[in-house]
């Protein structure tokens, strides 16, 4: 059984696949406590289901692309089978995943969006290193940018670790309202780094507070 938070049809609000129609499946719980988190709301609640019933309510929702996302979705030991569950019904299979728990057991084609913590979250120590050596192009690296420092930690790990080339795309995302987005651009230009700029768009398309979307 799977403690799910909610289910529901919105468009992509990050990574790659922004502006995309996605059914988002947002598992509760999370072993991290991320200063700029905008979801703690999903720490605690939600209702049991079935791998069954989740892949049922996914399916009559009437769309391909599907992210699970949390919370930390790899605490529950089925999201992996549900996400197997999921590639088996046909669905393009997202995950959203803090970078503290092994992404080496995800299901072949399932694409991880993986945070690398910046020390701006509180939780950089947190980072399961290992991961870094599991990506492929398959999966994403995002840096949740809060200042500076954060940038220049970021622009390290990114130079250190090659990820441009270990990673389907490398994202640095400003907090919301806290980080302005024209500064890391300039940064990141100033530094020709290998990296894509990423703006929460379903926060300009709603407000920051708007859930289930």
């Amino acid at each position: 059984m799977l403690t799910v938070h909610e289910i529901y049809l919105s468009v992509q609000g990050e990574s790659t696949h922004v502006g995309r129609p996605c059914v988002f499946v947002r598992l509760t719980a999370c072993d991290l406590r991320c200063v700029w988190c905008d979801t703690p709301y999903a720490f605690t609640g939600g209702k049991k289901m079935s791998i069954d019933e989740v892949a049922c309510a996914v399916r009559d929702l009437q769309c391909n692309l599907v992210e699970l996302t949390g919370g930390e979705p790899l605490l529950q030991p089925e999201a992996i089978p549900l996400m197997q569950r999921l590639l088996d019904d046909g669905f393009e299979v997202l995950v959203e995943t803090g970078g503290h728990l092994p992404i080496d057991r995800l299901p072949k084609g399932v694409h991880a969006i993986m945070d690398v913590k910046c020390p701006g979250s509180g939780e950089a120590g947190k980072m399961h290193w290992p991961n870094l050596s599991a990506l492929s192009k398959d999966h994403e690296v995002k840096f949740v940018i809060a200042d500076r420092a954060d940038y220049e930690y970021a622009r390290r790990i990114i130079t250190e670790h090659d990820l441009a080339t270990r990673a389907g795309e490398v994202l640095l995302s400003p907090v919301h309202g806290v980080q302005r987005a024209d500064e890391v651009v300039t940064w990141m230009l100033d530094d020709r780094l290998p990296a894509r700029l990423q703006i929460q768009a379903h926060k300009f398309i709603w407000t920051p507070e708007t859930r289930g979307v």
